[in-house]
């Protein structure tokens, strides 16, 4: 039986959640930048390399942009589990040496986290780990399980234990109590029950896992550094330590590394698979490259289908950075209009920063974005942003254009319109929060005090993905935020009314 090190004690009473199965309530929504969508989550993992924790670590921070709220990595020496799980950044805690030490061992698994609601505490901070009957299991999860609170509930009245307010525990305790033999039997049998979008990876005391939903609703990819496998969320953390790409993990694959090498197994029905389209839109890094495809080339292609069917009279393109600029690239070169950095971005303002009063509050979309007023003064721009959500954010940045000078503000969301909202891993408010959903082109246009206001049509960005449109009978990519198509059945929120909120309660720590 393996022993875990350094085990996570801060289950204080002020921690414990509201009641058994939801967390308190922590509100962001007065954050200045509130209304940007955020991924939830970054997996890595890698067998059979001395310094796997620390290789772990580079890898979180290729990632970082998909969690900025806490890190963790597990690692296993061959007769010990080490567990270092922190609140922060990456670089804050796994730079350091004295950390990196004090997780030896030749296999290990990481996760970056960000929280879309509750308290951030550190019970809640992945890779979660158990001692199993077997052997200790570590796993950390990308996504979002849409039948979470329905097993837990049931976990619960059949005398689970939780120790956390994540439905990746769901994940901990379906393999616990499987009576099949082998431990990947009972891991595949845990995934037969779980249903919405997840890329896991999980370490046991003889295996790295990697399993990817039947959808292939979040990314996954398989790469290889000297021999050793290596599972990430995207690339550009194979790119960081200098390994090779070898493929994405097919959707509704568990693929299983140990000394005796690797195993693939598929253990789902075929069905057509539909990634995510956020990813391409906003969520991953345009270094990455997902389904095949550039990333950054399906921005500026984007960009490209916004320009063909909404351009309008202007002398410049200035993007809302960073995630627009790529789209701004490719609106530019298919209007032939210039490209402008309009706005230049302040990187070193984090979500932190203290905003006492009612006034310093208002001028906190300055502190990250400020106008450059000598490429845009006098000048009729486009500005070019991925999505639009709330508003209040765009509200800000066309009133920063017209106070530097612009003498029309055209806006263009590289991107549909929002309007129903997400249960597979993205912080996306609820309905009554969505501005695509209660508002016309025309009240969005005044709301956000644009001249003029025009969204990529859903067509347009499947024609920017390589498709002729979207196939209503087979649609390519999970799209339901701009069409209602949910991919998957929602089982929770059809439990009762009050689901929703409950939903993207529990889904904070995915």
């Amino acid at each position: 039986m393996s022993h875990m090190q350094n085990p996570s004690q801060d289950c204080t009473a002020a921690d414990l959640p509201a009641t058994p199965d939801f967390p308190p309530i922590t509100d962001h929504d007065d954050h200045y930048d509130g209304d940007k969508l955020r991924e939830e989550c970054g997996v890595f993992g890698i067998y059979g390399h001395p310094d796997a924790a620390a290789i772990t670590a580079l890898g979180l921070h290729a990632l970082q942009h998909r969690g900025q709220e806490a890190a963790g990595i597990v690692a296993f020496d061959g007769s010990r589990f080490h567990s270092e799980r922190r609140l922060g950044l990456v670089g804050d805690t796994f730079s350091k040496r004295d950390v990196i030490e004090r997780l030896p061992g030749t296999a290990a698994v990481g996760h970056v986290r960000y929280a879309t609601t509750g308290a951030t505490i550190l019970r809640n901070v992945q890779p979660l780990f158990a001692e199993l009957n077997a052997g200790g299991f570590a796993v950390g999860h990308n996504g979002n399980l849409t039948n979470g609170l329905t097993l837990r509930r049931e976990l619960v009245r059949n005398g689970a234990m939780m120790q956390s307010t994540t439905d990746t525990e769901v994940i901990l305790h379906l393999v616990a109590q499987s009576k099949r033999n082998r431990f990947i039997d009972r891991y595949i049998e845990a995934l037969r029950a779980i249903e919405g979008a997840y890329a896991l990876v999980a370490l046991t005391n003889k295996k790295l896992i990697g399993a990817r939903d039947p959808l292939g609703i979040r990314p996954l990819v398989l790469g290889d550094l000297d021999g050793c496998p290596i599972l990430a969320s995207e690339t550009c953390a194979l790119d960081i330590i200098g390994a090779k790409h070898v493929r994405d993990i097919e959707p509704g694959e568990v693929v299983v590394f140990d000394e005796n090498g690797a195993q693939s197994h598929k253990p789902f029905p075929p069905m057509p698979p539909r990634p995510c389209m956020f990813e391409y839109i906003y969520f991953a890094r345009p270094d990455s490259v997902i389904g095949g495809r550039s990333v950054y080339d399906v921005r500026k292609s984007i960009g490209a289908e916004l320009a063909r069917e909404s351009h309008v009279e202007a002398d410049v393109v200035v993007p809302v950075p960073d995630s627009g600029v790529p789209a701004a690239i490719g609106y530019s070169q298919a209007s032939g209009l210039p490209f402008e950095l309009g706005i230049i971005r302040n990187h070193y303002v984090g979500r932190t920063f203290i905003q006492p009063t009612q006034s310093v509050r208002e001028l906190g979309v300055r502190m990250k974005h400020s106008a450059n007023r000598a490429s845009i003064e006098g000048k009729r721009i486009i500005l070019i942003d991925d999505s639009l959500v709330r508003g209040t954010t765009s509200k800000k940045i066309v009133k920063m254009m017209r106070d530097a000078g612009a003498r029309e503000v055209h806006f263009r969301i590289a991107s549909p319109p929002i309007t129903h909202p997400d249960y597979y891993g993205i912080d996306m408010p609820d309905r009554a929060a969505l501005l695509a959903a209660n508002h016309s082109i025309e009240e969005m246009r005044d709301i956000v005090g644009a001249d003029s206001l025009a969204f990529l049509s859903v067509d347009g960005l499947y024609r920017a993905m390589g498709e002729p449109g979207r196939d209503p009978a087979n649609p390519k990519y999970t799209d339901h935020y701009f069409t209602g198509d949910y991919p998957t059945p929602l089982t929770d929120l059809n439990r009762d009314d009050n689901q929703p909120r409950q939903l993207s309660l529990l889904a904070e720590a995915s």
